[in-house]
């Protein structure tokens, strides 16, 4: 049985460079997942994440961030990672590898925007368990290379996978299917 608001984690990159129209579109996504009614949830970190925190927050949507760190202070200081905007941060201590596994646990569907190694970790986790995936392409990184390593997986589970380059039309698709079907089902699904 399921309670409370549909949480919508974001994973992407938390650093390196970041072009004007990424960071922009990752503003729309958190204002999409606000307006859809949704919670959004991050490792709260810096960069493509929290700018989707910036844009939930713009309409007044709920954010959580799950951080690697045991108090605020290891959060900033060893972390570098920021607490604006974020309404509940959940310490978990399990450092980086550990909260990826907790972030996405957490979360009912799993958002994918640019990404490294830790997003990469953090699509592989969401797939091996059958989340829902929605993969914002154009944003680079991980996201834009999803389909060159979907068929070296060929690991059924039952993960449904939508890939869309508007924000607003991830979220309403992603959000639609998981009221309709909140349990997970084979099938891969494209925009158009």
């Amino acid at each position: 049985m399921r309670c409370g608001l549909v949480k919508i984690g974001v994973m992407g990159s938390a650093g390196g460079e970041m072009e004007s129209e990424i960071v922009e579109n990752c503003k729309k996504l958190g204002r999409a997942i606000a307006t859809e009614g949704c919670a959004i949830l991050t490792g709260g970190c810096p960069g493509l994440p929290h700018y989707a925190i910036l844009g939930c927050k713009e309409k007044g949507g709920l954010t959580i961030g799950v951080s690697p760190a045991l108090s605020i202070q290891e959060h900033v200081n060893r972390y570098g990672s920021p607490t604006d905007n974020i309404d509940v941060m959940i310490y978990t201590g399990a450092g980086l590898m550990g909260r990826e596994i907790v972030g996405v646990r957490s979360c009912d569907i799993v958002i994918i925007v640019g990404g490294r190694s830790g997003t990469l970790g953090e699509f592989a986790i969401a797939y091996d368990e059958g989340r829902m995936i929605g993969v914002l392409t154009g944003t680079g990184g991980v996201a834009d290379n999803v389909d060159n390593f979907l068929p070296i997986i060929e690991k059924p589970t039952g993960s449904r996978i939508f890939f869309d380059d508007n924000p607003d039309s991830l979220i309403k698709r992603c959000v639609k299917s998981f009221k309709e079907n909140p349990t997970i089902i084979s099938e891969r699904e494209s925009a158009g």
